[in-house]
Order: C-alpha cells, then sequence, then structure tokens
C-alpha cells in the first residue's frame, strides 16, 4: 500500500475485524428443537413484569397467542431440583426447579407425576443455555418444560417467600418468516455505498474554501476538481491485498483466543475515533457546499494554527455525539447513534482507500471471499466453533460485541433483536463500486454504458441473496462475501468481456489515462 494518514491506516486495520456476516448473532444449533417462550407473571392478582425463557420440543407445545393461556399459580417443587417425587402438593400449578443433578426430563417426568401443569427451570447463569435437546429421547412429557436464568429465578424466589400468590401464563410467540427490518438495513448499506461512491460529485463542486478542514486536512480526495493530493489516499496493491486478509486472519485468530472486554473496549475507542473523523468530516463537507462562507471565520489555536471555529464547533459535537453513543450504547436507541458514526467512517473510508484496476480488487475480493467462507463455515471443524460468529457476538468478552457493523431493530419481532450487517460486507464491494464509478468518469462514460450502475444493482440483488440464505438456513451465520463478490466482481468481468474493455480494466491505471 501507498503512503497514507496514520488515522486511515489505524481506520482500515480496525475494519480488518468486520468481515463476518450479517446477523451472525442469530446462529443457535438445535435450532428446530428450541422454542423462545415469554412469561407474563401476575402478584396477588396485579400485572408484573414479563420474563424470557426458552423450552425444548421434547415437551409439549405452548400457544402461540396469550389469550390462549391461561394464568396458573407458581411453586417450588419439595426437593428443589425435582429429582425424585415432589412431597409438595404441585396439583394446578406450575413447578419451579433449579438446573442440574438429573437430566431435564427426569425432571419434568417427576414434575408432572406430582400434578404439574409446567415446569420452570432455573438456570445456574444469567444466560439461557440449550436443553442438549438432541441428546434426549422424545418421550411421552405431556407438560411444557421451561427454563429461565437465575436473575429470574431468585425473582421469583423472593415473591413466593414473601407470601405473595404469584401467578404466571406462558406463550410461545413465533417469529415472522421475513422481517421488514431488513429493508432498511438493505437501504442503509446500499445508500452507503452510493453516497461514498459519489461523494466527491456530491461535496466538491462547491467547495471553495479549504480551511475549514484545518482540524482534519484534506480527507476528500480533489482529483476531479483538478487538486490530487495523492498522499491523503492509501493505494492498494495485490501484495497490500494479500497481506491485507492475512493480517485480518492473524487479528480474528487472536480475538478467538484472547478476547477480553478490555480489548473490546480498545476496538470502541478506535471505532469512536474513526466515526467522529468521518462524521465531521461529512457534516462540514455538506455545509459548507450550501453554505461556503460558514467556514471563512477562524480561531488560532496553540497546536493546530488558524482553524474554522465552524469545523471546531461541529468537531465538538461529533465528539459529544460519540461519549453519548458510549455511555447509552446497551440502550435499545442506541443502534442509531452506532450506524450514524459508522455511515460516516465508512463514506471516509471509501475516499482513503482506493483500487487502481480490476487485477488488484480481484486479489482483494476474492481472498475476502476464501476468508469469509473459511471463518464461518470452515472454522468450526478445526476450532470446535466457528470463529468468525464467536468474535461477532462476543461470546468470551462478556457479551461486550465489536461495533464494526450497521444493525436496524426487529419491529415486528415479538422478541426484538437487530438485524446487522458487517462492515466488511459494505466497505470491500464498495472500494470495487467506488472503482467503477472513478472509472466510468474518466473515460466519459454513460451510465447505461459505464459500469456504476450495474454495479450498485449487483450489490443490491447480493445483499437480497444474503438475506435469502440467511432465512432457508433458519438463521445461522451466512459468509455475505460469498454472494457479494459474484454480484459485483462478478458483474465486473462479465461485462468486461461483453464489451472487450476487460484488458483494459485489468491493467487500467488512473494516472496515465488522465494525462493521456
Amino acid at each position: 500500500m501507498a503512503s497514507s494518514p496514520s488515522l486511515a491506516v489505524a481506520v482500515v486495520v480496525l475494519l480488518l475485524l468486520a468481515l463476518f456476516a450479517a446477523a451472525a448473532a442469530d446462529d443457535a444449533s438445535c435450532h428446530h428443537d428450541l422454542q423462545l417462550v415469554k412469561i407474563k407473571s401476575w402478584i396477588d392478582g396485579k400485572k408484573d413484569v414479563d420474563y424470557n425463557g426458552m423450552t425444548a420440543r421434547f415437551s409439549s407445545y405452548l400457544p402461540e397467542d396469550a389469550d390462549q393461556a391461561s394464568k396458573t399459580p407458581a411453586l417450588f417443587s419439595d426437593p428443589i431440583d425435582c429429582c425424585s417425587s415432589s412431597t409438595s402438593k404441585l396439583s394446578g400449578s406450575v413447578a419451579l426447579c433449579v438446573r442440574g443433578t438429573c437430566d431435564f426430563t427426569t425432571k419434568a417426568t417427576f414434575a408432572q407425576s406430582a400434578g404439574a401443569t409446567a415446569t420452570l427451570m432455573i438456570n445456574n447463569a444469567d444466560e439461557l443455555f440449550e436443553m442438549e435437546c438432541s441428546n434426549y429421547t422424545r418421550i411421552n412429557i405431556s407438560i411444557p418444560v421451561v427454563e429461565i436464568t437465575k436473575s429470574t429465578g431468585d425473582t421469583l424466589n423472593k415473591l413466593l417467600t414473601s407470601k405473595s400468590k404469584v401467578e404466571i401464563l406462558l406463550y410461545a410467540p413465533t417469529r415472522p418468516v421475513v422481517d421488514y427490518s431488513v429493508a432498511f438495513l438493505w437501504l442503509m448499506a446500499v445508500g452507503t455505498v452510493i453516497c461514498a461512491s459519489l461523494w466527491s460529485d456530491i461535496t466538491a463542486p462547491d467547495q471553495t474554501d479549504e480551511r475549514y478542514n484545518e482540524l482534519s486536512p484534506k480527507v476528500f480526495p480533489l482529483s476531479e476538481a483538478g487538486k490530487d493530493d495523492s498522499e491523503d489516499l492509501v493505494n492498494i496493491d495485490t501484495k497490500g491485498a494479500i497481506v491485507f486478509v492475512i493480517t485480518a486472519s492473524t487479528f480474528l485468530v487472536l480475538l478467538f483466543f484472547f478476547m477480553s472486554s478490555w480489548f473490546i473496549w480498545v476496538l470502541i475507542i478506535l471505532f469512536c475515533i474513526g466515526g467522529i473523523e468521518g462524521m465531521h468530516n461529512c457534516i462540514v463537507s455538506l455545509a459548507l457546499r450550501k453554505r461556503p462562507k460558514c467556514g471563512q471565520k477562524t480561531q488560532n489555536l496553540p497546536m493546530f494554527g488558524e482553524v474554522s471555529i465552524f469545523s471546531l464547533v461541529v468537531l465538538l459535537f461529533c465528539v459529544i455525539f460519540a461519549v453519548v453513543w458510549v455511555a447509552t450504547r446497551h440502550e435499545s436507541f442506541s443502534w442509531f447513534g452506532q450506524d450514524t458514526l459508522g455511515i460516516g467512517l465508512m463514506i471516509t473510508v471509501l475516499q482513503l482507500a482506493r483500487l487502481p484496476n480490476i487485477k488488484v480488487a480481484t486479489v482483494l475480493l476474492c481472498c475476502a471471499f476464501v476468508y469469509d467462507i473459511f471463518w464461518v463455515f470452515i472454522s468450526p471443524v478445526i476450532f470446535q466453533k466457528s470463529v468468525m460468529i464467536t468474535v461477532a457476538r462476543g461470546d468470551k468478552a462478556g457479551g461486550e460485541a465489536i461495533p464494526m457493523l450497521l444493525r436496524f431493530p426487529r419491529l415486528s419481532d415479538p422478541w426484538g433483536g437487530y438485524d446487522m450487517i458487517g462492515f466488511g460486507d459494505i466497505l470491500f464491494p464498495g472500494l470495487l463500486v467506488s472503482f467503477a464509478r472513478r472509472f466510468d468518469k474518466a473515460n466519459k462514460k454513460g451510465v447505461a454504458s459505464g459500469y456504476f450502475l450495474w454495479l450498485v444493482i449487483g450489490y443490491g440483488f447480493g445483499l437480497f441473496f444474503t438475506y435469502l440464505g440467511l432465512y432457508m438456513m433458519n438463521g445461522h451465520g451466512q459468509p455475505a462475501l460469498l454472494y457479494l463478490v459474484p454480484c459485483t466482481l462478478g458483474v465486473t468481468v462479465v461485462l468486461g468481456c461483453k464489451r472487450g474493455e476487460l484488458k483494459y480494466l485489468w491493467s487500467y491505471d488512473a494516472d496515465s489515462s488522465s494525462s493521456s
């Protein structure tokens, strides 16, 4: 790779870690035998909070609608582990048992023989684990068997020991086959690629004052405006492309074995730095396109010299925005801040990093193609787990996930959650789409006769196939580049062959082309 600003290199290295599939967190084994359960509760006849649980389908099925279920008193079994005949009267009630000592079918059999209408198994952790349903023979258990977390069990225990009358209702609403939030995520990904490719056209024509950018100088390429500063660009070559993917694999393995919460915090800080830089440049560029005079008022600062007051105010706003996102990153609305920072970051990276021709694009995307497939599908054979999915979910970091992804809440899903797409699934195809736009502009190609429009369409179809594969595989994580690379690089090669331009695209040199 050519020389580039240190921040650009840091951002690009950071995004190496983002090559994981969309919605990887949905992966779950034993999918057909497990069912999520909602638990409504009442205390002395008054509605209380709702809980979540999980059931294995070796037991009886629960109704999908709460109106089809009835309230039932909750009682603790005696013995508490439900591994022998209960001495307490459980007739017409839900039996609460603790996990362990014996298997689930044994617990359910004793609870059923005591007259219980359902069995709630209290886990010893605050996460729901699989009931290892594949290890059990389907026997005749006519009551539901539901697992709840330790915190839920402790809450119910306090209520029961306080002599309060606790009633619960169990039902298992199903998830929709397709949640329309996927459409919004699709629009965000495609829109980011289009905006990044057209950014110089959107911002450069009306930029007449460069002083606003003193704090982050000349991030956007100005070659189209007659000012080319190649020192601000990361020009990827074939060797750099191979090293790029090898480095990503190395970091991924290190994360898999040594991931911890402090390391995730390092990544969060780096993400915020890159997001602030990207968001700042996007806001300032768009604002000065409409109001060029905003950047004319300046102020001398000790370390930076003369800087634009407008740029300084925007920078302060971006810093506050990032800090608020970090503080509220576990809240339900935090997806908006993460997506805003992420989109600004990706637009900036796609201005800094450039593919010179299809030869380099082929090496980079083919390496990324193999990388994605190997670490999602093949790595479980070697490491017993999918390395990509484990790192993406933050399983070894207390559930603290890597932030390099766009996410959108599942609005029609009764269980909530998010649909997600990794930055790598936008950036790597986006590099090729951005190259196509520059190639079309330099060679004065029209919309239909060029490559940019067809690659955008190909990228959109690639994302569609990614989510189609996700649903057909019952939510198991998919390597998105498996679909995106053929739909972008493949389209380029096919069009190039058909138009007799493949050789020109393969060895294209923007500098020599522009000079001639």
